[in-house]
């Protein structure tokens, strides 16, 4: 097991909003460790009490934001400049997934996983973007996933919004890249916590996890390390890229 890192002051001074924050999966692991890293965090969510929980335990702002509704996005935005003053980086976490075949996927089941994890990105990326260009400065990472590259039963409509975040994340880079912000990716293979049991069978996570080279799903922190690396000026000639992390072999 890899040792959890020290502080390097990679993100100081810098402000960071954080999209689905609640609980203990990446988008809380990477608002922890943007706070380690020096910088002033609000962290969002759709579950009011979870995030309460996540808010007060960090010591950061939060405030409810539902990404399905582009009323709530632009009030997570709004919110995060009264609070924070400006939105140096945005991480768009949210996202939904489920096993389901694709013959007995409803529309519905396709629907809601699209808006929340591709079109959420969008409204989100959107609503940020406007307030980085009039700063003239900002960056964006993104949760995607291997998904959106490789192929597995059960998980069409994920990995077609995956590989939608990917694709966004490209077009949004070269709109962005004119007015000095960057927009970058990442894309884990398999990170183990609690709520990803919910949604996916032991029998199936075991599976995962024999396929990953170190023999073990990453831990949230080691994903939430790639993304402050692409918040961070150490990435600062990056942008529309989808950065693996994953130790998956063939």
């Amino acid at each position: 097991m890899s040792q959890y890192p020290r502080s390097h002051g990679l993100l100081e001074g810098r402000t960071v909003v954080v999209t689905a924050a609640a609980g203990t999966g990446i988008g809380f692991a990477t608002a922890k460790r943007c706070v380690e890293e020096g910088a002033r965090v609000m962290v969002s969510d759709a579950h009011w009490r979870r995030l309460g929980e996540a808010a007060a335990e960090l010591g950061v702002a939060s405030t409810v934001c539902d990404v399905t509704d582009t009323d709530s996005v632009e009030s997570l935005i709004a919110s995060a400049l009264a609070e924070l003053g400006s939105i140096d980086v945005l991480v768009n976490n949210a996202g939904l997934g489920g096993m389901v075949g694709l013959l007995d996927m409803t529309d519905a089941d396709w629907a809601k996983v699209i808006d929340v994890t591709l079109t959420g990105t969008f409204r989100c990326t959107r609503a940020a973007l406007r307030v980085m260009q009039a700063a003239g400065t900002g960056v964006i990472v993104n949760n995607a996933s291997v998904l959106g590259w490789r192929a597995q039963a059960g998980q069409a409509h994920y990995a077609a919004a995956k590989a939608g975040v990917m694709a966004l994340t490209r077009c949004a880079a070269l709109e962005a890249a004119s007015f000095g912000v960057r927009v970058n990716a990442v894309a884990p293979s398999l990170a183990m916590h609690p709520f990803l049991s919910k949604v996916i069978s032991e029998e199936a996570l075991q599976e995962l996890a024999s396929k990953e080279a170190f023999g073990r799903p990453a831990e949230p922190w080691e994903v939430a390390n790639v993304i402050v690396f692409l918040a961070s000026e150490y990435s600062s000639y990056m942008t529309g890229e989808v950065v693996s992390v994953s130790s998956q072999h063939p």
